[in-house]
């Protein structure tokens, strides 16, 4: 299976819960699967992780975004963040998950290698 990058481009909670979903799925499945973060994005890692549609997931037995994010990470996705990104949050690296590294656009573009690019 062809690995797979997503990026996700806005400050949308369930975007990246979408994104999180199909990650999850792709490095269950066998594929190296990242997601990036970029600028806006960033902000969506502030503790507590929290999406609109988090109720209605766990009123009906889905994972909310912290548990798919939680779940995503143990299948060994790779999660970077936009170090512009942690700076219009007003965070620093250390504030979010330990787990999630820093990386700008040259070099998420260059790990993609033979990975397909899916924009959220």
């Amino acid at each position: 299976m062809r690995g797979m990058t997503m990026l996700v481009a806005v400050a949308d909670a369930e975007r990246l819960h979408a994104a999180l979903t199909y990650a999850a799925a792709g490095a269950a499945a066998g594929g190296a699967m990242r997601i990036h973060l970029h600028e806006g994005a960033v902000g969506l890692l502030r503790p507590p992780l929290a999406a609109t549609a988090d109720r209605a997931r766990t009123n009906a037995g889905l994972p909310t975004l912290e548990q798919i994010f939680e779940e995503a990470l143990a299948l060994g996705v790779t999660i970077t963040v936009c170090q512009s990104g942690l700076a219009l949050a007003g965070l620093k690296l250390g504030e979010i998950d330990r787990r999630v590294e820093a990386q700008g656009p040259v070099g998420m573009l260059s790990a993609l290698g033979d990975d397909r690019l899916v924009i959220f």
